[in-house]
């Protein structure tokens, strides 16, 4: 049966723009899992195309677009189905990769034409088996659930007895002391270290994160529970992390019902690329100033600017900073993007000392305006220096020294007053760290009686079954036991 001359048209808009758009949702399904997003898409991968595609067959009667019609549509199909591809890959489109794809498409169109309808076929049979690959993606998202936040206790109606401000510093990768000059690292920190001491702050050794990447990291952190990579197999993404961090969690609902104004300022909106509804009472990025195709990290906020503005508003209200830096960080996380485990580990030097004199302005700042706040920094990884790039992670290992390079955090708090509690003896790891604090403020050691295991997860991929393996136990000994 032959297939009316609109509807093919039509094909070729949608095969350009199909697959692309397949894959993109089900490689970064929570970076885009919006409505706001998926209007979006539908509109730059299916119906801009096909709007062109309709717009040369209605106008084909003018003798011009008649006679460019047979190069137009393989030119078009082609160039926007590899534009498409390198979104997808590189959340941009670069000036040399569109440059060679437009010369791919001309000689496509020139010299191969005759076999667009073959490719125009080839392409939907690509969307048709990713469906295969999204379907799962788009139902564990819709089958989520978040039993696994429900606390054990009453501790989200916590009432604090000491109301000091709270300001929890995240610097991305950054090592604790224990690690930062042995193994891989071999870096002196000791200016750093020397400042934060004369600064008040007690320096916790040997602290470890529970996950391996930022969102599942600061998800078990701010539900105080684990969620094992919610026992699946994506590396840095678990289903709704976002809105757990953002939207809705144990540690800011028990800020908020203390009267606690909330603050999450950050130097890129990576936690917020989806538009989760904004939990936090205030943030330093507005929704309308994010672009729906990004990795949040293309745009670097000064956070310096943010922080001194909301250190002097609302001074007789409590508050609580949730203050995200984004380096010192990591390395790549691909091999492909790697520059090597030793220009890795220089890179990642370079941005340690931005990083430290980033965080030495921030906690200037902060003690100066109030010198009795409780200042918490604390790492959600280690920096995986030793590693060619970090998804080698997923590689099975009993090597200690490079388990602790990607889950070694740095951990230091300036208590008020300089009298640090005999509880802190509980620091471990960073899945009980509101647990302690809370019974701090609220000066009640009954919450530590539902204290989760210090235990370090990944997923294993290589050199053994695949699966969720615990790397570190409860004590920090390197194990290698199957969740």
């Amino acid at each position: 049966m032959k297939i009316p001359q609109f509807k093919k048209t039509v094909l070729y808009g949608l095969a350009a723009g199909l697959y692309p758009i397949i894959f993109f949702y089900t490689n970064n399904f929570s970076l885009i899992n919006s409505w706001k997003h998926f209007a979006f898409f539908i509109g730059l991968f299916l119906v801009i195309p096909v709007s062109v595609f309709l717009g040369i067959q209605v106008f084909s009667f003018l003798p011009f677009v008649k006679k460019i019609k047979p190069f137009a549509f393989p030119f078009l199909n082609i160039a926007a189905f590899l534009c498409f591809i390198q979104i997808c890959l590189y959340a941009k489109l670069q000036w040399v990769f569109t440059a060679i794809i437009i010369v791919i498409a001309l000689l496509f169109a020139v010299f191969l034409k005759k076999y667009f309808k073959k490719v125009v076929v080839l392409q939907l049979i690509l969307a048709l088996i990713g469906l295969f690959w999204l379907f799962p993606t788009i139902k564990n998202q819709w089958t989520y659930s978040n039993e696994w936040t429900q606390q054990p206790d009453d501790i989200e109606d916590v009432v604090f007895k000491k109301r000091p401000n709270v300001y929890y510093i995240q610097p991305d990768g950054y090592v604790n002391i224990s690690e930062i000059d042995k193994g891989a690292y071999q870096i002196d920190n000791s200016d750093y270290w020397n400042f934060l001491r004369k600064n008040g702050f007690k320096i916790y050794p040997n602290i470890r994160s529970n996950y391996s990447s930022t969102l599942v990291s600061n998800s078990a952190t701010f539900t105080m529970k684990h969620h094992y990579y919610n026992n699946g197999f994506n590396f840095s993404e678990i289903a709704n992390a976002r809105k757990v961090i953002i939207s809705d969690n144990p540690v800011l609902n028990a800020f908020k019902k203390n009267g606690y104004k909330t603050h999450f300022l950050a130097e890129g909106s990576y936690l917020l690329t989806n538009f989760p509804e904004m939990g936090y009472d205030v943030s330093n990025f507005n929704y309308d100033d994010i672009d729906l195709i990004t990795t949040g990290f293309q745009k670097e906020e000064d956070i310096l600017v943010p922080i001194e503005k909301y250190l002097n508003i609302d001074e007789d209200t409590s508050k609580f900073f949730f203050i995200e830096i984004f380096k010192p960080g990591h390395v790549q996380s691909l091999k492909s993007v790697s520059e090597g485990a030793q220009k890795e580990r220089e890179i990642y030097i370079q941005n340690l000392t931005m990083s430290n004199e980033r965080l030495k302005k921030i906690i200037s700042m902060i003690k100066e305006k109030d010198p009795n706040g409780l200042i918490l920094i604390m790492a959600d990884h280690g920096g995986y220096v030793g590693y060619e790039y970090m998804l080698e992670v997923r590689n099975k290992t009993l090597d200690r020294d490079r388990i602790y390079s990607a889950f070694s955090t740095q951990f230091s708090i300036k208590w008020p007053n300089g009298e640090a509690p005999a509880i802190d003896k509980h620091f471990k790891s960073g899945i009980n760290t509101f647990r302690i604090l809370f019974s701090y403020l609220s000066e009640n050691n009954k919450y530590l009686d539902h204290l989760q295991e210090d235990a370090t997860y990944t997923i294993i991929k290589e050199g053994a079954p695949q699966g969720i393996y615990k790397c570190i136990d409860g004590e920090g000994k390197i194990v290698f036991e199957k969740h």
